[in-house]
């Protein structure tokens, strides 16, 4: 017959040994156990991501739906306030850095930061690895793709990434 004494001494057993096990994994714990460490096993395509279902993993993909906020409304200001680069195609629009830079900063201080990341993704191209106020005010920022065409691809993407998100993500470790 269990009592209600045993029962918690059960519990408390199975955190505990729980605990344990992950501190044998954990370079940087301070108890090692009998001296061997568990060596841990990550596939290439896990190395450098965070454990499936956690919350390292539910605030990572957080932030990139935010990021793709953050570059669709740089299109659409590049997109509202550029010129058209031709008369055949007025879709794709043209703007200097520094007239981007003096509308955008009202708007959000990581303008270089989003112009590299949508330049990653195909959706704009500038010279140059960066830009800096001032020395690069007259570099053109070409917007490659209709603004309609951008918000397809970014929405779709923030989509992706919403239905990919756990309903209950999980800590990693034990915190007390």
């Amino acid at each position: 017959m269990d009592s209600p004494l045993s029962s918690k001494v059960a519990l408390f057993n199975t955190t505990f040994e729980s605990h344990r096990e992950s501190q044998l994994s954990n370079p940087f714990s301070e108890s090692q156990g009998d001296g061997r460490m568990q060596r841990l096993k990550i596939s290439k395509e896990d190395y450098g991501r965070p454990k499936a279902g956690s919350l390292t993993e539910y605030r990572g993909k957080k932030a990139n739906i935010q990021v793709f906020q953050e570059m669709l409304e740089l299109c659409t200001v590049i997109d509202d306030e550029g010129q058209p680069m031709s008369k055949a195609d007025p879709n794709l629009k043209v703007i200097s850095f520094g007239e981007l830079f003096n509308i955008y900063t009202h708007i959000n201080d990581k303008l270089v930061g989003l112009l590299l990341r949508a330049r990653k993704h195909e959706l704009i191209q500038f010279e140059g690895e960066i830009l800096f106020q001032r020395r690069d005010d007259h570099v053109p920022i070409f917007l490659l793709k209709p603004i309609v065409k951008i918000r397809e691809i970014l929405v779709g993407k923030q989509t992706e990434i919403r239905r990919s998100l756990s309903p209950n993500p999980q800590p990693t470790g034990v915190l007390k």
